[in-house]
């Protein structure tokens, strides 16, 4: 069978939501058996988002392979179950280095290298390649950024010209647009969506579909007027309101049959399963939360700093039946008053002082008070400097805030001491860990993959002291003998892991190490 290629734009503002259409239509072709390659298309110079601030950018999503990837891309795993690789992520930064690369090592015999066609047909194959490499039924584009931004101009034009070299049933464009309600006038303006479906056609792209993101389900007007105007079938004008979470939308395009208009479009089989299962879930984060959750960190000014923690706590929610109440407490102004009245507490991964005291300080009052708490990468290597400063007397730091103590129970890696590239350059990826105490009763494994994020580990010298006083290494890198995970022993919840667990959740199979911690908590 052909392969399928579905793109999806966005015009009028960006952070519309065009990665969560993505990963709905893909879960709804899911039922199809279809297998599904999302690929992510940034207009950034930056190579890949790993030196970005999360709070400008989001969170950065880390794949199997050690992968820095835009945040869509957690997104699509946690819909669709399935791992990602690092080549579905194109930014602006990769294609230029990659074309200027080639024109270095001569492969374009002398020619001048120009944005057209050369730019365009190194993305068209890459996406090629990747559908080729993976053997898609469907590959499924999310262009990001907004019609009409100078950065994403050639992803368009390589958009267009793979249109025009493939037949009307091998691809469909869906265009995402703002459908804003003016209060002053009590109506839904459809004029910005119009707007962006003229630019779309500037570049020489119309539309299959147009999603109109809104604050409430588009009005039977507005969908008569943007069919008319942007010259789609009503049917084709889809509703995407404002929802309690973003589980719901893959239902929402489901009542308005987009998984069936995009396969009749494209010829794809009949479906072979349901929703019945992600529609349970979906039901459960509806009803009261089973526990209150303190998230202790220094990113807290934008919510999606911490977005796939947060997930991963959905997901456990929903198999215990409810939902959960997540809270993001600042450690850089941090009373251990602020956790009274949580269930349990996470302190994440970071980066740098900011906020490290208060974090050690939450660290201690979860201890003393039997709280759980889950401590991620840096939370971890915090929870072995808590337990030597309070506990065993120690004049403990890590050499990534202070290097002026005497006991750095937290040190550099052996292998980034030399290492002066920003970008790609940590410890990235999926890594085994041997597993033995509670850690491998959670998993039910002797042996687990996470992936990982860090450039620091807990020091080697100092974990006979920890261990004899109570504060176990419970899992191991195999292949470097690195500690992996810690746990008190005697206390209801108190583990720390250098992974980033939070990164293989997804929905319909919560990671076991969230699931254990929030039932712990309940």
């Amino acid at each position: 069978m052909l392969k399928k290629w579905i793109f999806v734009t966005g015009g009028v503002l960006s952070g519309l939501g065009k990665g969560l259409v993505s990963a709905s239509v893909s879960k709804l072709l899911h039922q199809r058996n279809q297998k599904i390659v999302p690929i992510k298309c940034d207009g950034y110079l930056n190579v890949d988002p790993g030196t970005m601030n999360p709070q400008e950018h989001g969170e950065v999503f880390v794949l199997d392979d050690g992968t820095e990837v835009d945040m869509d891309f957690g997104h699509y795993e946690r819909f669709l179950g399935i791992s990602c690789q690092g080549d579905w992520n194109l930014t602006s930064g990769k294609v230029f280095k990659e074309v200027i690369d080639k024109e270095r090592n001569g492969d374009y015999l002398g020619k001048t290298v120009q944005m057209v066609p050369h730019v365009s047909d190194h993305i068209k194959n890459t996406w090629r390649e990747n559908a080729e490499e993976e053997d898609a039924d469907v590959v499924i584009i999310e262009v990001g950024g907004t019609v009409g931004d100078m950065e994403n101009q050639f992803y368009l034009e390589a958009v267009r010209q793979l249109r025009n070299e493939l037949s009307d049933d091998e691809t469909f464009l869906i265009h995402t647009t703002l459908v804003p309600f003016l209060e002053t006038t009590g109506e839904q303006k459809t004029k910005p969506t119009q707007h962006s479906v003229k630019k779309l056609r500037e570049v020489g792209l119309e539309p299959d579909m147009v999603v109109g993101r809104s604050k409430e389900k588009l009005e039977e007007s507005t969908v008569e007027k943007i069919s008319l105007f942007c010259d789609v079938e009503e049917e084709a004008v889809i509703s995407d309101p404002n929802l309690e979470n973003v589980y719901e939308l893959p239902l929402v395009f489901d009542e308005q049959n987009v998984g069936v208009q995009v396969a009749e479009n494209l010829g794809l089989p009949e479906k072979t399963g349901n929703l019945d299962n992600w529609r349970e879930k979906v039901e459960n984060l509806k009803k009261e939360p089973v526990a209150r959750i303190a998230l202790c960190g220094k990113y807290t000014n934008m919510d999606d700093s911490y977005a796939s923690i947060e997930e991963a706590l959905r997901h456990s929610a929903v198999e215990l039946g409810g939902s959960v109440e997540i809270e993001q407490v600042d450690t850089e102004d941090f009373q251990p008053e602020k956790l009274e009245g949580f269930d349990g507490v996470i302190i994440p991964g970071g980066f740098g002082s900011r906020g490290i005291q208060g974090k050690i300080d939450a660290i201690q009052y979860c201890r003393e008070n039997e709280v759980p708490i889950l401590g991620i990468c840096y939370g971890m290597q915090l929870m072995a400097v808590e337990y030597s400063r309070n506990e065993l007397g120690l004049d403990a730091a890590s050499e990534e805030f202070e290097d002026n103590h005497d006991d750095l129970v937290v040190k550099e890696m052996q292998d980034q001491k030399d290492i002066e590239q920003m970008g790609g350059t940590m410890r990235l990826g999926a890594y085994e860990a041997d597993l033995e105490g509670r850690v491998k009763e959670i998993y039910g494994s002797e042996t687990i993959e996470e992936r990982h994020r860090h450039r620091f580990e807990m020091n080697p010298e100092y974990e006979k002291i920890l261990q004899t006083n109570g504060l176990k290494i419970s899992g191991r890198n195999p292949e470097y003998d690195l500690a992996e995970f810690l746990e008190l022993e005697g206390h209801p919840f108190f583990i720390g892991t250098q992974a980033h667990p939070e990164f293989k959740s997804s929905f319909e199979n919560p990671n076991p190490l969230y699931h254990e911690f929030l039932r712990a908590a309940t």
